[in-house]
């Protein structure tokens, strides 16, 4: 039985782990090849820790392990030139391009006051111009292959407020609007554009500093912590959970759904 994305190439950015390999590995489950794209090295500004080049060497390992070819490459999603180079050389050495999922991005939460300039500006370029450099570098190969799937990846945060993170918000915010206008210019093509939109997701984003960084900001403002909880009886979900939805808006079962926000939010967004 054939795989739900059997005989096509995705692009995934952050594909060294978390999310972004989880969508890698899941989609090559499913009959797909990869090129995964990674900074492999010091994100800026924030609290956890940053992927590395063995990240990045595991999830090729983990793909390959499936008899699926990926090709990776270091790459910071800021850096528009080098994505294209990358995404030129993988559609080259894989034969085309039907799927990208723009995931890369980053979280520095802070409460308002201590956001500085330079935290702002890194969000900003990381997590809104990484996904427009992602989907404008691929674009043009869904086109020549008569279609596809773009998925990219916003938050609960796209949907409602999530406190204490007031650049990630605005980021998240702004793709999901990326995403609906790309869908409205790429229809003609039979191109498909859609957001999604999960809840806290047990990542390495949750390594390091992280939660001591989220909890000073809720101690300033207790009353905001509330906002956080999901709406069922978890505290947060998997990679794998998400991964299963960009796995559904990369196959053809999803082919009349587009401009749209998918939530595997455990209910957050309503709650």
């Amino acid at each position: 039985m054939a795989g739900r994305v059997e005989g096509k190439v995705a692009l995934i950015t952050g594909a060294a782990r978390g999310q972004g390999r989880a969508h890698a590995v899941r989609l090559a489950q499913e009959g797909a090849d990869i090129i995964a794209l990674d900074i492999a090295g010091q994100l800026p500004g924030v609290d956890y820790d940053s992927p590395t080049p063995e990240d990045l060497a595991e999830t090729v390992a983990l793909v390959e392990k499936l008899d699926r070819r990926i090709v990776s490459a270091k790459v910071d999603v800021r850096d528009r030139a080098a994505v294209h180079a990358a995404v030129e050389e993988g559609v080259a050495e894989l034969g085309r391009l039907d799927v990208i999922v723009a995931n890369a991005g980053i979280c520095i939460p802070r409460a308002w006051d201590q956001v500085t300039q330079e935290i702002y500006q890194d969000t900003i370029d990381t997590n809104v111009t990484g996904v427009w450099n992602t989907v404008i570098s691929g674009a043009p190969h869904l086109v020549t292959a008569g279609g596809g799937s773009v998925i990219i990846i916003s938050s609960a945060a796209g949907l409602k407020v999530q406190p204490f993170m007031i650049p990630y918000t605005t980021s998240k915010w702004a793709v999901r609007g990326m995403a609906k206008a790309f869908a409205a210019e790429l229809g003609q093509h039979n191109i498909r554009v859609n957001s999604v939109h999960p809840t806290g997701v047990n990542t390495p984003m949750g390594s390091g500093d992280m939660q001591a960084a989220i909890g000073a900001a809720i101690a300033g403002y207790p009353r905001l912590g509330g906002m956080f909880t999901n709406m069922l009886p978890v505290d947060g979900t998997e990679p794998e959970d998400v991964a299963d939805t960009v796995l559904f808006l990369a196959s053809d079962e999803s082919k009349y759904i587009t401009a749209h926000e998918l939530a595997p939010d455990a209910g957050n967004t309503e709650f």
